[in-house]
């Protein structure tokens, strides 16, 4: 594992590289729901708070739900008030209108914490998670002070596109059914939509399409976690997103998938928390 840490004083980005072996994120099989639901830019949006202090939001993928972090958040607890949203749409949050955008994900948990009362925090997302953060940072940049970006993207590449093509409703397996119903608790029909605008992103280009002169307007710290055999986005796609910072050198790459292993007492979960604490 090897980290590098270039710095731009001109915009107040802080950027980390953090290097990363063989990913484990799974899913953990929701029990009763100890969370709440608020009712956020028309749609029921489910989340859960654990511990005291400082807030750190995370968010997790597309069709995901918020148990993928479940591992970590008694630790994080440790040191922050842990929020963790199902996003619109996923686990035990609804979607009337049967879209999804970043952008409209990044508003929706801006909607959340502005219930909640918080305007400044700190954040960590994996892919769509991370990709909702980026929105977030550039939507309200005073209020983002940190975040942990693992696996994201600011555009669609063609690999991902053609995984996007051929991931239809029509494909999902009776075994993919049965493992989303543990999570997706509004049935089959949810399961579907999800899986419909996966679908759709081949066709999305103005929803992650950012340049570099609107991500030089981030002023959190930021820390990219990226690995060189990600399928849907390539390594030089976070090479870009630095290079787009004129004061931030190149780096070294030699991970092997595109998330860490959330679980705690590992380096990632400690690198994660260091970071958040600087």
């Amino acid at each position: 594992m090897r980290n590098k840490t270039p710095q731009n004083p001109l915009t107040g980005l802080t950027v980390l590289i953090l290097l990363v072996t063989p990913a484990i994120v799974r899913a953990q099989t929701p029990t009763a729901a100890p969370g709440k639901v608020v009712t956020v830019n028309g749609f029921e949006m489910y989340y859960e708070v654990t511990g005291q202090g400082q807030p750190l939001v995370l968010l997790h993928g597309f069709n995901g739900f918020g148990g993928a972090w479940s591992k970590v958040v008694p630790e994080f607890a440790q040191h922050y008030q842990v929020i963790v949203p199902d996003l619109r749409g996923h686990g035990r949050s609804t979607n009337p209108t049967n879209q999804f955008t970043h952008r409209q994900s990044g508003l929706d948990v801006f909607g959340l914490l502005d219930a909640l009362g918080i305007k400044q925090f700190k954040a960590m997302g994996i892919s769509t998670g991370g990709m909702t953060l980026i929105h977030m940072a550039t939507q309200k940049p005073s209020r983002v002070q940190a975040m942990v970006l693992i696996g994201a993207t600011i555009y669609f590449p063609e690999q991902a596109r053609e995984i996007m093509r051929k991931a239809t409703v029509e494909s999902l397996s009776p075994k993919v059914y049965e493992q989303r119903r543990q999570y997706h608790r509004h049935g089959d029909e949810q399961i579907k939509a999800l899986q419909l605008q996966f679908h759709q992103f081949k066709d999305s280009y103005d929803d992650m399409n950012f340049t570099g002169p609107y991500l030089s307007t981030i002023t959190a710290r930021t820390l990219i976690v990226h690995g060189d055999r990600d399928q849907f986005f390539p390594v030089s796609i976070p090479v870009e997103m630095v290079s787009l910072h004129s004061e931030l050198r190149p780096l070294d790459y030699r991970a092997r998938w595109s998330c860490p292993d959330l679980r705690p007492a590992i380096p990632f979960t400690l690198t994660a928390l260091k970071f958040l604490a600087e």
